[in-house]
């Protein structure tokens, strides 16, 4: 198996798991903390926004190729053996009968509320540093 290989199957296999957070979620026997983990992942997986936009040399992909992956990995971690069953099950049939993942509204107006405080903690110090405030 060749790297090319390789890199498709952690692909798919990182898919899979965040479909897997998602059905997660919403099982009866999901502890509370492993449904706010992965609510947090999910919605940051399946944003359109990143945190770290892409165009940021090396940053940008720090958070595709590293933070995203362990945080899956975390919160796969903290469900019960049975709810990781069933939820892979669900996300293994929902990715046969689709082609795209979702998007998650949610997760877009999250990253865009961080990207907004941000901004206004700039100009606030920014202000204050002209003499401004």
């Amino acid at each position: 198996m060749g790297f090319l290989d390789t890199s498709r199957a952690w692909a798919r296999q990182i898919k899979r798991d965040v479909m897997t957070l998602w059905f997660a979620r919403s099982h009866p026997a999901t502890p509370w903390y492993a449904k706010a983990m992965g609510a947090f992942v999910v919605a940051y997986a399946l944003s359109p926004i990143d945190l770290i936009p892409d165009f940021i040399p090396v940053l940008g992909y720090l958070d595709d190729v590293i933070l995203l992956p362990v945080l899956i990995w975390l919160t796969v971690r903290m469900l019960p053996p049975e709810v990781l069953q069933d939820s892979r099950s669900q996300a293994e049939q929902w990715m046969a009968d689709k082609a795209s993942k979702p998007r998650s509204l949610a997760g877009a107006v999250a990253i865009a509320l961080i990207w907004l405080a941000v901004a206004v903690m700039l100009l606030l110090w920014g202000w204050k540093l002209s003499g401004i405030m």
